[in-house]
């Protein structure tokens, strides 16, 4: 058995390579694979994973810059979280959510303590769909409106109210589910839908289209505006300046709940525990998943503005999960708040984002023909690819797929050779790796996807 060795000089075995095998005929014969054609599939069978790399079977070692979902915030195998899941499996496994338990009541407490002043309760879910599911459902019940607007560029899940609300091409294959979903256009500078040529024109724009939307639909129509704190696959898209708190004035003006959806910037991702800490929105609902416990065991969750909770005191909350709150996931969870406290998790996220990430990202913007922009904040940012600095065409056309996505699919492919695990989408390259990765690691991995960076040049003009 072959073994292979972590940064700390710790080894682990690693399954014999024959193991392999199975693996991929097990797969291939009896596992159906999301979003895929099922035959058109090859998934990397991986063996384990410690920190920011994960090992397939024949040892090949990736560090893993896409955190999986972007939800591992803690790394592969965190030996906190292992050990905290492993204890409370040993006392109370599990447990009805119409009773108390204590991890999840002091997992809500600790989740309480860090969001925005007014924000006491929180109802939990498996996931972050089903936590944008039940944000609607609070608000649909509090207003007795139907109607929820949300960005075409977004991704909100694949649960039915979710994969309505959600703005990219998941969903046209799935949109017959929730017609009270409504789109609107986001601010997004670098191909504005508003032909803004500045930063402030984009928000004052957005928000002016906003509003139209609001008043075309009727505003005693609309239950709630979603709207992620930060577009996650979309483009990682940080909204501008008095964007966030102009649509905090227009839920105000007409009596609309506001949405913050941070399934995937909630707890760190951008240095904060939420997002919305750093763009001063007031949401009334913030939804939250992945890295509350990194996934160790599914978890999500509502946290309620008490205006909110309030509507439901004496009227019962129409909705409920089997496995609302589950112990394990809750220990996790609150292994995860000693962890981040303890390691400064939010002050180094910061500090890799503005000293390591930003300033090497902006360069590749000034060496490599094919970088259009670089955008982002923490350890989330987007690089989009061109073929034409001066057009902004993105190298490959939107949605594409097969032939279409070939340059993609090569510079993909140049990552993963120079031994990085990338996040890709559409024409853009995503850095967001584990929160607890080395610098060391983290210059490596940059390289590397610079290095690959020379495929999609050669698709660029200039």
């Amino acid at each position: 058995m072959t073994t292979f060795t972590d940064r700390h000089g710790l080894s682990s075995p690693l399954p014999a390579p024959d193991a392999e095998a199975q693996v991929r005929a097990d797969d291939r014969a009896h596992v159906f694979h999301s979003w895929s054609a099922q035959a058109l599939i090859d998934p990397l069978p991986v063996a384990t994973g410690r920190g920011s790399t994960f090992w397939d079977y024949e040892g090949t070692a990736y560090l893993d810059f896409s955190s999986q979902l972007v939800n591992l915030n803690l790394g592969h195998q965190h030996p906190d979280l292992v050990a905290a899941i492993q204890q409370q499996a040993g006392r109370l496994a599990t447990i009805q959510p119409s009773m108390a338990n204590d991890v999840r009541g002091e997992l809500a407490r600790l989740i309480a303590e860090v969001a925005p002043d007014g924000f006491e309760k929180v109802f939990f879910t498996n996931g972050g769909a089903e936590a944008n599911e039940y944000a609607v459902r609070m608000a649909r019940q509090a207003t007795g409106r139907r109607k929820v607007l949300s960005m075409y560029r977004s991704y909100h899940g694949s649960t039915a109210t979710a994969i309505s609300l959600t703005g990219d091409p998941r969903r046209w294959a799935n949109d017959v589910t929730d017609t009270g979903a409504v789109r609107f256009f986001g601010p997004y500078l670098y191909r504005s839908p508003f032909h803004s040529e500045t930063i402030e024109q984009e928000t004052e724009r957005a928000l002016a289209h906003l509003e139209q939307t609001i008043q075309l639909e009727g505003p005693q129509t609309i239950a709630a505006i979603i709207v992620e704190t930060v577009v996650g696959t979309n483009g990682v898209l940080l909204p501008p300046p008095g964007y966030l708190p102009g649509v905090r004035a227009l839920c105000d003006r007409y009596g609309i709940v506001f949405i913050a959806d941070e399934v995937m910037v909630g707890f760190g991702r951008l240095g904060e525990w939420f997002g919305i800490d750093a763009f001063e929105g007031r949401p009334d609902l913030i939804t939250f998943a992945k890295g509350v416990n990194s996934g160790y065991v599914p978890l999500g969750g509502v946290v309620i503005s008490d205006r909110i909770a309030a509507a439901f005191d004496t009227v019962p909350f129409a909705g409920g999960l089997t496995y609302s709150g589950h112990p394990l996931a809750c220990a996790a969870g609150v292994a995860t708040f000693e962890v981040f406290r303890r390691d400064g998790i939010l002050e180094r996220v910061r500090d890799l984002g503005e000293r390591v990430v930003g300033p090497t990202l902006r360069s590749w913007a000034q060496s490599h023909p094919s970088v259009g922009e670089v955008r982002g904040r923490g350890l989330f940012w987007a690089v989009e690819l061109v073929r034409d600095q001066w057009t902004r065409e993105p190298l490959v056309p939107f949605n594409a797929s097969g032939a279409d996505a070939a340059p993609m699919t090569a510079f993909a492919a140049a990552a993963k050779r120079g031994g990085v695990w990338p996040f890709t989408h559409f024409h853009r390259v995503h850095i967001a790796p584990p929160l607890v990765i080395e610098e060391a690691e983290l210059v490596r991995g940059l390289a590397a996807i610079e290095e690959a960076l020379a495929v999609a040049d050669g698709y660029a003009v200039g």
